[in-house]
């Protein structure tokens, strides 16, 4: 009895050493979820900050964790989402490489349903699924890049609002619609969250290791 109990506890122990090792390896994950109100995020930096509490409740706390959004700004190009990020490689919470460097990052198709899990390497809910959560917010072009300055609203007022404007989404599960790119699909229908939960949302974004 007391050697199959330290059977048991040796295996729990290793089982937890290599949880414990795959959060420390991750450097990429979409969150499980978001603020919770809507577009606003508070701000780019709010979505930093978000990024870093959940990398630090998976265990991978050490690094300097970066929301994957563009901003905007009147009379120019805002901050790219792309530059925000560090310079790769990047691995998922399961170890699985997601892309070595920014090109492969925005020219490969390595974020897709079965790649795209969350901080504690759960699934994310896609299309077709119990529920539809594959709007991620980025606020980007397809090549990560800031949109350039027009009359519409591509990220949410710079990721403060809850309620009027809009802002640009990918979908991990590239599913739905023409364009099924991971991080420029479609505009949502506003930043409330009621309406990004209607259209197939959740206020998620995805998270990068930047260091």
């Amino acid at each position: 009895m007391r050697k199959m109990l330290c059977i048991l506890t040796a295996g729990f122990i290793a089982l937890v050493g290599a949880e414990a090792s795959l959060a420390q390896g991750m450097s990429f994950f979409i969150t499980s979820n978001g603020p919770g109100n809507g577009g606003d995020l508070g701000g780019i930096e709010g979505a930093d900050a978000h990024c870093q509490m959940l990398a630090e409740s998976a265990g991978a706390g050490e690094r300097t964790w970066r929301a994957y959004l563009g901003t905007e700004r009147e009379g120019g190009r805002g901050v790219d989402a792309r530059s925000r990020i560090g310079t790769g490689p990047w691995y998922n919470a399961a170890g699985t490489l997601i892309a070595v460097n920014l090109d492969d990052l925005h020219l490969s198709n390595n974020i897709v349903r079965n790649t795209s899990l969350d901080e504690n390497g759960n699934r994310v809910l896609g299309r077709g699924d119990s529920q539809n959560r594959h709007d991620i917010l980025t606020g980007a072009m397809s090549d990560g890049t800031a949109f350039f300055p027009d009359d519409a609203d591509h990220t949410c007022n710079n990721w403060t609002s809850s309620d009027e404007g809009s802002a640009m989404v990918g979908h991990f599960d590239r599913q739905g619609g023409g364009n099924t790119s991971w991080n420029a699909a479609h505009q949502s229908r506003s930043c409330s969250q009621s309406d990004l939960q209607a259209t197939g949302g959740d206020g998620l974004f995805y998270c990068f290791a930047a260091d």
